[in-house]
């Protein structure tokens, strides 16, 4: 059995796998097409204008997908591994809401493009990295107090996160702050000798950076994700459909929603 067949360790596998693929991807289309400067764009530029644009928006689409259900049995496992201790269920459902939150965040990103709703896709990046920082800080904690031997990766991961948003917040504000001109947030090509260049560069290495963090982040629920298996039970209590009894309906709900570990 290969290692991405262990559990469901697949799931946080191909999250990472398919999320950096998309940026790829779409940055190597822009670039062959000469959409964007091939030195260090920002990640949204690279998903700005078609065919690029709808690659990158099904793609991330997809990662929303892998990054709900990697959330959900994150929550799911520590669950079955601390069942009567309320600080870590508190935090437990605390950092599923989060995760969930910056799940819908990177929906947004994907379908409200940088050109299409600025603003909204302002919103979506704060909601997918700034409360993504926020699920990152909380399963750090949890790590803390369940994996002692984990915790340390993760806190580096963390500082590597909190770094990188520090740096794309003050290159960003000094950026769009007036003084390297207006509409700046069109500007797909950029020349070395202009003025803002540099801070232009910090920014966008910053969003890479930050980006890549995130990724690193979910590459540490491999080895936890191999243990775990997460199924539904299904009891029929009829002969077919049309005659399934109204309780039955509730019970198996409840099981699919439930899962077991």
């Amino acid at each position: 059995m290969w290692w991405f067949q262990q559990g469901l360790c697949f799931l946080p596998s191909a999250l990472v796998v398919w999320s950096a693929a998309s940026f790829i991807f779409s940055y190597i289309t822009a670039v062959l097409l000469r959409h964007i400067d091939p030195l260090v764009p920002y990640i949204s530029d690279t998903g700005t204008i078609p065919p690029e644009r709808c690659l990158f928006g099904i793609m991330l689409n997809i990662s929303t997908f892998l990054g709900i259900a990697t959330v959900y049995v994150r929550y799911k496992q520590v669950y079955a591994l601390s069942p009567g201790e309320p600080k870590i269920a508190r935090l437990n459902k605390a950092g599923f809401t989060l995760g969930m939150i910056s799940c819908f965040g990177l929906c947004i990103i994907a379908n409200f493009q940088k050109y299409s709703l600025y603003y909204m896709h302002v919103v979506g990046a704060c909601l997918t990295f700034g409360i993504g920082a926020i699920y990152i800080l909380v399963q750090t904690i949890l790590s803390y107090m369940m994996q002692p031997n984990i915790f340390w990766i993760r806190v580096i991961v963390l500082l590597w996160c909190g770094s990188s948003i520090a740096s794309m917040f003050v290159s960003s504000v000094l950026l769009y702050s007036g003084l390297y001109g207006t509409d700046l947030v069109r500007k797909l090509h950029w020349n070395p000798q202009e003025k803002g260049y540099i801070v232009h560069i910090i920014s966008t290495i910053s969003e890479w950076s930050l980006a890549f963090s995130f990724l690193s982040f979910f590459l540490t629920y491999i080895r936890d994700f191999q243990k775990i298996s997460l199924r539904a039970d299904v009891s029929l209590s009829g002969h077919n459909v049309c005659n399934t009894p109204s309780s039955f309906v509730a019970d198996e709900h409840t099981l699919l929603i439930g899962g077991r570990l």
